[in-house]
This record gives C-alpha cells, sequence and structure tokens, in this order.
C-alpha cells in the first residue's frame, strides 16, 4: 500500500514539474517574442537635441534599414536647414552577433550595439575614438547613444543627403553624394587628385537608393575603380553598379556593367535582392536564386556568387563574369 501511495505522489510530482516546465517555456518564448516586435532594430534614433528641435536645438538621427542576411545599412543626418549638417555618414555594417553590427573605415573597426530602444555607436578599439569624429564638424562626434523614435524624421529640418562617402586611394580621392529633393533622387561622383582633369558628374537614380561605394585597383594598373552600388526602391530590391575606372591618374570614365536581367550566363532564378563587394581584386556579386512554382515565385535555398574581372571593350572597359558558383544557405 506504502509502495502504491508513493508512486501516485512521485507521477503527481512529475507530472506538476512537466507543467511548470512547458509554461516557463511558453512565457519565456513569449517574452522573447514581445521583446524582438518592440526592439526590431530597423527604424530611427534620434539624440537628446531632437525632442527639443521647435526651440532650435541641433540634433543628430540615425537611420537603420535592412540590407542582405548579414548586412545593414546605417545612415546619419542631422539638421540642415539653419545652418551645415553636423554629421554626415553612411556605412554597410556586419553582424558580429543578435544586437551587435561593425563597420570598418581606415582599419578602423566602429560598432553599432542594439539594447532595447536605442543604438550605441562607439569604436572596437577605444583609442581609435578619433575617428568617430572625423564625419561630423564643430567638434562634434558620431559616438553616443541614440533613442528609438515611431515614425519618420523632421523632412522640414533634416538632411536630404541619402547618400555621402569620402574615398581615398593611390592618391586619388572620390567624393560620392546622393541627394532627393523635388521628388528626383540623382548621384554625383567628383575626383580630386587627377592629373588632367577631375571627374564631376550628376546621375539620375530615380526609383534607386545608393546603398554603398568601394574603390579598389581591380587590374593591377596603378590607378583606382571606383564602385557604386544602388538598389531599386522596391520589395526585390534589384541592384545596380555604377563603375568607373581612373586612366593613368589623369582622367576616369564609366565602367560597362552588363545588367544581372539581361544577362544570361548568370540570370537563371534571378529575383534581385543582390549585394556586391570588392574582394581583394575581384569584383563579386550574391543573390538568392528562385524557382517557379505555379504562379509564385519561391526561394530555394541557394546563394550564386559571381565573381567578375576588369577588361578592356571595344568602346570602354567593362566588367566581366570570370566565374559562378552556388552555395546553400539557411535563409529561405
Amino acid at each position: 500500500m506504502n509502495r502504491v501511495i508513493l508512486f501516485v505522489i512521485i507521477s503527481l510530482s512529475i507530472c506538476a514539474c512537466h507543467k511548470i516546465e512547458k509554461k516557463d517555456r511558453e512565457d519565456s518564448f513569449e517574452q522573447e517574442q514581445s521583446s524582438s516586435e518592440k526592439t526590431g532594430i530597423y527604424g530611427n534614433y534620434v539624440d537628446t537635441g531632437y525632442e527639443q528641435r521647435a526651440e532650435g536645438f541641433d540634433w543628430v538621427a540615425v537611420t537603420v534599414r535592412q540590407g542582405d542576411n548579414e548586412t545593414i545599412d546605417i545612415s546619419v543626418r542631422s539638421r540642415a536647414d539653419k545652418k551645415r549638417p553636423t554629421c554626415t555618414f553612411d556605412a554597410l555594417a556586419y553582424k558580429r552577433d543578435k544586437n551587435t553590427y561593425e563597420a570598418v573605415y581606415n582599419g578602423k573597426r566602429i560598432v553599432f550595439e542594439f539594447n532595447d530602444t536605442r543604438i550605441t555607436i562607439s569604436t572596437e578599439d577605444p583609442n581609435d575614438i578619433n575617428v568617430l569624429n572625423f564625419f561630423c564638424n564643430g567638434g562634434a562626434s558620431l559616438g553616443g547613444t541614440y533613442k528609438k523614435i515611431d515614425g519618420a524624421l523632421d523632412r522640414n529640418q533634416i538632411d536630404l543627403t541619402t547618400f555621402s562617402k569620402v574615398l581615398n586611394l593611390q592618391g586619388i580621392g572620390f567624393n560620392v553624394s546622393s541627394i532627393e529633393k523635388n521628388d528626383t533622387n540623382t548621384l554625383t561622383i567628383f575626383t580630386f587628385g587627377l592629373e588632367r582633369r577631375d571627374y564631376n558628374e550628376t546621375f539620375n537614380i530615380e526609383g534607386e537608393a545608393v546603398v554603398n561605394a568601394e574603390v579598389e585597383d581591380l587590374n593591377s594598373d596603378g590607378s583606382p575603380e571606383l564602385f557604386v552600388y544602388t538598389k531599386t526602391l522596391d520589395s526585390s530590391a534589384y541592384g545596380r553598379v555604377y563603375a568607373f575606372s581612373v586612366n593613368n591618374k589623369k582622367s576616369m570614365s564609366q565602367v560597362y556593367f552588363k545588367p544581372t536581367s539581361e544577362n544570361d550566363n548568370i540570370n537563371e532564378g534571378y529575383n534581385g535582392q543582390d549585394s556586391f563587394s570588392v574582394v581583394e581584386n575581384s569584383f563579386m556579386q550574391r543573390f538568392p536564386i528562385y524557382k517557379k512554382e505555379g504562379n509564385k515565385t519561391i526561394p530555394t535555398g541557394k546563394i550564386r556568387q559571381v565573381s567578375y574581372k576588369l577588361v578592356e571593350g571595344e568602346a570602354m572597359r567593362q566588367l566581366k563574369v570570370d566565374g559562378m558558383t552556388e552555395y546553400e544557405t539557411n535563409y529561405n
């Protein structure tokens, strides 16, 4: 009899423990899910001056947009209706962990840490903190903590420059900027340091947004190439490359890049969402591969990686496909 009673007590205890553990797991999941929904990292973050902008206070804001699976687009802008903008900065930041991303500028690692509804900008090495002053004027710095807000930033005050980056290589400088004005988005590129004549051109990029710019001597001829990456503003986010090559440090001319949708050698299963980068002396493109199932276009779970080389063309230099690989990914 005693054995029966003991068995019943043990059984009830085990059931109770299982229920408690299950409830704890469910509560933990709900809290985590609620926290995740509440603290999604995309959006706009502002410093303390933003709340007092009506009184004339200066302010700086950080906008975080979705990149590809492992990146985010960081854009820092400030008030520009009364004086020169305080800070201007754009970068593609790479994921370190679920709360931390980093970008590299001149070999210095800039860290973006997300915590609840805030973002903190710092450097990995405290000795590199002065690099955050480079993108600001008047003694200001990108460094610090910014609070997330709902909705858009004040369009009547904010700097309308949608992208800005200054690059240097082999003694040649490149200023790349994009501005949205009168419902038109433009890309402007000008150089400094060319021996014969500097390049200064503006392109209409309506329906596109600049996401990054890089320089590299792709053909190892002692003069750099400039690559500006844009994506369309629709959900497919089709990528485009504006490429330029410096000619013996004397002048600069445009490089032809065939749109992926028109390139039958690589475009099977292409549906946008591509990203570009320069890896050592190779120009790389990556995009997810899709397939048709009835009326739907669905991801296959594979990524296509395409490498290009810079070659001489009849009218201009061009980026030509040099290799292609595919690999599985966990992102579907």
